[in-house]
């Protein structure tokens, strides 16, 4: 597999759009760097404005961007994903959903997707890479979270909760109260819009390289901007 090197690769949050012709669950139709407020409006991630791996990371990179794109494709409790793509210790991505945005309605407005899981099934013993996670409406000032990454579970952080949505299993990103992950309400932080999801890991979790820091599968918006 194809290992990142530990150079930024910023694609530009002015490039080239990508969307979907079903906005709500299919990933796009064709490849494209860079978020463009003019391209179809999906519900799952479309577009990525950045990329900085950090150390370990290269796992998912092959099948890069299209690996983040779409609905996540989660295997509960007991095992990890691995349509995901591995950010390295220390790194951030740049989320995008084509001419769509998150909004603040009711209730948790997006839920962030990864690939924990509960080690020999234990719920006290899970493996878990956490992951910061901050908000933009245009890509340049940034509202961060307040991430309890020391408490258990660690409020505010993404990675810890294991990921049951899936299609297979009939399992909706956009039902929080079923699809796992963690959710985050734009209220937190006195947002009412937000085009950009930024996620970057907080070296915390044990993966090694390629699969270091967290592993990102989806971003799904509840609360959009256009249903």
């Amino acid at each position: 597999m194809r290992r990142a090197g530990l150079v930024a690769i910023v694609l530009g949050i002015s490039g080239l759009g990508c969307g979907a012709e079903d906005p709500a669950v299919q990933p796009p139709a064709e490849t494209g760097l860079g978020c463009d407020a003019s391209a179809p409006p999906t519900r799952t991630i479309s577009c990525v404005a950045s990329f900085e791996p950090g150390k370990g990371a290269g796992f998912g990179e092959e099948y890069f961007p299209e690996i983040v794109y779409g609905e996540p494709l989660g295997q509960g409790t007991t095992g990890g994903s691995t349509d995901v793509l591995s950010l390295g210790r220390g790194g951030s991505i740049v989320v995008g959903f084509g001419g769509n945005a998150i909004v603040d309605g009711a209730g948790p407005d997006f839920v962030v997707f990864e690939n924990a899981f509960y080690a020999s099934g234990d719920p006290a013993s899970v493996f878990a890479e956490l992951a910061e996670v901050s908000v933009s409406a245009d890509g340049e000032a940034w509202e961060t979270f307040p991430c309890a990454k020391g408490d258990k579970p660690p409020l505010g952080c993404a990675g810890y909760t294991p990921v049951n949505a899936n299609r297979d299993l009939d399992i909706s990103p956009f039902d929080v109260a079923e699809a796992g992950g963690e959710a985050f309400d734009l209220a937190e932080v006195g947002l009412a819009e937000a085009r950009f999801v930024r996620i970057r890991d907080l070296e915390l979790g044990p993966g090694a390289e390629p699969t270091g820091g967290f592993d990102l599968d989806a971003v799904a918006i509840v609360n959009a901007k256009v249903p």
